[in-house]
């Protein structure tokens, strides 16, 4: 079901911050900020030749990552996005083996243009999970 990693997202309390240590510092290529009001964050992807790391950054007073930071307040990994090629049949097979999809089950649309779903850390050692399909 699991296709290759597409990024690892980290929470960070200051995104220009954050964008100019991976930029200047490591020498990374980085993407044009991108505000997410579907899912109350600002984003920016670090492009790697095998993967990408992705910036979060709480993007309203009701953002997931305004209450990750507060528990966090230097930031951390929030979490693990995989690609499926089929993310309803994917759904279908966790919530039929008893995994718990978060929200209402439905796909949103990510900051790839593509439909995204995220599992319950609880059920996966403690890890988000994000699932996007390709």
């Amino acid at each position: 079901m699991l296709g290759r990693v597409n990024h690892i997202a980290i929470a960070v309390p200051d995104i220009d911050k954050a964008t100019a240590s991976y930029r200047d510092v490591l020498g990374a290529s980085v993407s044009d900020k991108q505000p997410l009001l579907e899912h109350g964050v600002t984003v920016v992807f670090v492009n790697l030749p095998n993967t990408k790391v992705e910036l979060l950054e709480p993007l309203g007073a009701d953002s997931p990552i305004g209450a990750f930071l507060t528990r966090n307040p230097d930031g951390g990994i929030h979490h693990i996005c995989y690609e499926v090629d089929d993310i309803l049949a994917a759904r279908d097979k966790l919530t039929a083996d008893g995994a718990r999809v978060l929200g209402k089950g439905d796909p949103k649309i990510g900051a790839h243009g593509k439909p995204v779903l995220f599992l319950h850390p609880k059920d996966f050692y403690g890890t988000l999970i994000e699932l996007e399909q390709v």
